[in-house]
């Protein structure tokens, strides 16, 4: 892939210690992906600030399109090895990220807001972590920020859909859309089946049609207990666009996701949720990852 191409398909305290290898240490099993579920937008109405990318959703209820030319089984295979590459790429770049909560009022302007800063990067012995550089005060009402809560946020996986996950999902071609100039087609995954100890993907993927590579998802993490959620945070369907690094790596640089916080005294807040990644660098050594093992089954 070379520059051109990427220039044209750009998507476009406590808590430190908390933050001390968070970017994947338990391995690159960690990093499987965020992308898409099948119902209607919900939280705040009022758009994106301008220049943010547009949120949009596809329906399950949709009647899908005839098949592509190319067998969707074809292209699952390609897509799904490209995942595979990105996810081994990615743990080897630092990055600067941003995780902005935001709660709105009844006028639909924002209300309160919580905002803090990370720098990915490797400790002296090559091990990756986010390291906080800066947290201004909260001014959130209604949501309590946790290093727990932060934690899901920071440790939401990015490639799901790999060669040795396909087995476990059904994928069903939907449609085509264009994300960003991009033609692209849409697939459908849900898992076969739900495990207590194991979280999967249940979402929409979009891939490039022309080079097949996943460049935008919309989805959630299931288990047999329901939806996975951070503590005290509501949100569970996390829309997330790619940028094209180094012309031929696609990495997550905006995730956004709308829900309402339900509580007794203010009756339902809209609140909002928006992660950014910028200024991908690759590590100068090789960071390796042993990887993670299973999750112990809970006690009966």
């Amino acid at each position: 892939m070379n520059a051109g191409k990427a220039s044209t398909r750009r998507a476009s305290s406590a808590l430190s210690r908390f933050f001390l290898g968070l970017f994947l240490p338990t391995g690159i099993a960690g990093f499987l992906v965020f992308a898409a579920d099948a119902q209607q937008p919900v939280g705040p109405q009022t758009p994106p600030p301008a220049g943010e990318h547009n949120v949009h959703r596809v329906t399950t209820t949709d009647v899908a399109e005839p098949p592509p030319s190319l067998p969707p089984a074809e292209i699952i295979k390609r897509f799904s090895a490209k995942e595979e590459e990105y996810l081994r790429a990615r743990i080897q770049y630092g990055y600067k990220k941003t995780i902005k909560v935001t709660e709105y009022g009844t006028n639909g302007q924002p209300s309160g807001e919580f905002q803090m800063a990370l720098q990915g990067v490797i400790d002296s012995e090559g091990h990756p972590f986010e390291k906080l550089v800066s947290e201004p005060p909260s001014t959130l009402h209604t949501m309590e920020i946790t290093p727990v809560n932060m934690k899901f946020l920071s440790r939401i996986p990015a490639y799901a859909l790999i060669p040795g996950q396909l087995a476990k999902y059904d994928l069903r071609f939907v449609g085509s859309e264009k994300v960003d100039e991009i033609d692209c087609y849409i697939f459908e995954a849900k898992p076969k089946f739900l495990a207590r100890d194991q979280r999967q993907f249940q979402g929409v993927v979009w891939v490039d049609k022309q080079y097949l590579e996943v460049v935008k998802t919309y989805g959630k993490w299931v288990t047999d207990l329901g939806d996975e959620k951070g503590e005290g945070l509501p949100f569970t369907n996390f829309e997330t666009y790619r940028e094209n690094v180094d012309g031929k790596y696609w990495f997550p640089n905006y995730m956004r996701a709308d829900d309402y916080l339900h509580t007794k005294d203010t009756g339902d807040v809209p609140v909002r949720v928006v992660i950014k990644w910028t200024d991908f660098r690759p590590f100068p050594v090789k960071v390796v990852i042993a990887p993670e093992a299973p999750p112990a089954k809970p006690n009966p």
